[in-house]
């Protein structure tokens, strides 16, 4: 009887989830947000969006097609990518923006570091900072029913009182896909159902963030001033959409726990005491760059294996 022993190299269980799978789930729960935010903010939004995500697939497929390497815009990272950003981006950003904004996440972010699973920060925030930074001005002109407005979380920095409501379900003021919670949460829960995240990061991210603007928000534990800031900017679509993106987060148990704290902290820390209303973007690229660190120091020990005492001495 024949019993050859086939040996190959790991991973020896393999998921019969795909990357492609995963990508067009993700874009498909973004679509409430999507489609409310053209709704909310009219064809200049759509346009924005069509333009990102088309410069950022032809940027990857162009590269890939002069580096002479395998032509993967099927797999969908790259239209993701187009469409995280677009949604982080104001619907009056002029349409040169998006292409700008579209090749630096690609090109520089991603591509430029290996491609898919290389990326030491998420591409869409990436390429959102790189904007920000460059264009100010452009990237914080907000408009609402043709008339320029501040966003919800700027006036409550300001002091004034803004309409949770209207918060929640997205008639205001920012960027076209943070405005309405409802839309995202109903992409986060489909996004949860299908098991394509977990809410590790997500749930500890916001229930961090919460305790941290209750402690230190000067207006301690007020409803209406934590709905305000849950719901206000890139809160929701960060937490749930970039926060949890597989490449930049960590992959050990304790690591995401400490991801997720440590996002609550840097985005209170921004949103109270930093310059800007803002601080989701860069609250999750700092913490992205930490997390070979926090992988390293909380990686489970492999069974059997024993630890080394300096000098080369094992217990």
């Amino acid at each position: 009887m024949n019993e050859t022993i086939h040996v190959s190299s790991s991973p020896h269980v393999r998921s019969k989830v795909t990357t492609r799978y995963i990508m067009y789930l993700v874009i498909i729960a973004l679509l409430p947000a999507t489609v409310f935010g053209v709704y909310n903010f009219g064809a200049r939004a759509l346009l924005t969006i069509v333009i990102t995500v088309a410069s950022s697939v032809l940027t990857e497929y162009i590269f890939e097609k002069c580096m002479h390497r395998t032509i993967t815009i099927q797999d969908g990272s790259a239209a993701l990518t187009g469409l995280l950003l677009a949604l982080n981006l104001p619907a009056t950003v002029p349409w040169w923006m998006g292409i700008l904004g579209g090749v630096f996440a690609i090109l520089v972010v991603k591509q430029l570091f290996g491609g898919l699973g290389q990326n030491f920060m998420n591409p869409a925030l990436g390429a959102r900072c790189f904007l920000l930074i460059s264009f100010t001005s452009m990237m914080t002109n907000f408009e609402y029913h043709g008339e320029s407005a501040a966003t919800p979380l700027a006036a409550l920095k300001a002091g004034e009182v803004v309409n949770t409501k209207d918060m929640l379900l997205g008639f205001t003021a920012g960027t076209i896909g943070e405005t309405s919670a409802i839309a995202l949460l109903i992409g986060a829960i489909i996004l949860l159902w299908f098991g394509i995240i977990d809410i590790v990061i997500p749930g500890l991210y916001i229930l961090t963030f919460v305790i941290f603007i209750s402690l230190f928000g000067g207006h301690g534990f007020d409803p209406a001033f934590i709905t305000a800031h849950l719901c206000g900017g890139g809160l929701m679509l960060g937490a749930w959409f970039m926060a949890t993106d597989y490449v930049t987060s960590p992959i050990t148990p304790k690591g995401k726990i400490i991801f997720g704290i440590l996002l609550g902290i840097l985005t209170g820390l921004f949103r109270l005491f930093g310059s800007s209303a803002e601080g989701v973007s860069y609250a999750i690229i700092i913490s992205n760059i930490i997390v070979p660190i926090i992988d390293k120091y909380t990686i489970p020990r492999a069974f059997g294996k024993q630890k080394e005492k300096k000098g080369g001495a094992k217990v």
